[in-house]
């Protein structure tokens, strides 16, 4: 369990509000409880890993309504749908805009808590990737352009001399231009500087 996590509970219901949120806390879990897509969006709540349990309809803004928001402003937490009678259409749309799973009320305790864990789980594993690729846009930041232009040469495992003449300079130059890409992207060796390479390209 991620200590950090963070379960939103977005539902109309004060019963199955009450019930789960203390469920969720009994379970270890942060929890946030909000009665409506409305109130959840007012809260301007700033979570950094965790999940949404949405209830299905609810009075205004209905739960597939919000998360067709989240999708738009590119929330990435993941949705699990709570419904008292999810009908086919909704469980399609629901996988469609990448829902982790859809339950039907009231559902199992376990069976929810495990849908919560592996959405959680999912949602670190995402996170991780997207922050390392972040952190290596950083460092590709500092590049000078001719700097980039090494680097790309040296990936794909071109000598120096043939980076300088590839390039119109002279082979000492390649060599301060290497020292310094290594510097900047913070690794010891051409292995490491193309598996970060490859980790940023298998992010895209």
């Amino acid at each position: 369990m991620n200590a950090d996590a963070t379960v939103l509970l977005i539902d109309d219901d004060a019963d199955v509000r009450d019930a789960v949120g203390r469920l969720l806390r009994s379970a270890g879990w942060k929890a946030e409880v909000f009665a409506s897509a409305e109130d959840f969006l007012a809260s301007n709540s700033q979570v950094r890993i965790g999940c949404v349990v949405l209830d299905v309809r609810m009075p205004g803004m209905s739960g597939p309504e919000l998360h067709d928001w989240m999708r738009e402003h590119h929330v990435s937490l993941p949705v699990i749908y709570l419904s008292g009678n999810c009908d086919v259409p909704t469980s399609v749309q629901a996988m469609k805009y990448g829902a982790a799973d859809v339950l039907l009320k009231p559902a199992d305790a376990d069976v929810l808590l495990q849908a919560i864990s592996d959405a959680i789980a999912r949602h670190c594993m995402d996170r991780a990737r997207h922050d390392l690729a972040d952190s290596i846009h950083l460092r590709m930041q500092r590049l000078s352009a001719r700097e980039r232009q090494v680097m790309d040469h040296v990936i794909v495992g071109r000598l120096n001399k043939q980076i300088a003449a590839d390039l119109g300079i002279a082979e000492k130059t390649v060599k301060v231009h290497r020292g310094r890409v290594m510097a900047k992207m913070e690794v010891r060796s051409v292995a490491e500087l193309v598996h970060l390479c490859d980790q940023l390209e298998s992010t895209v």
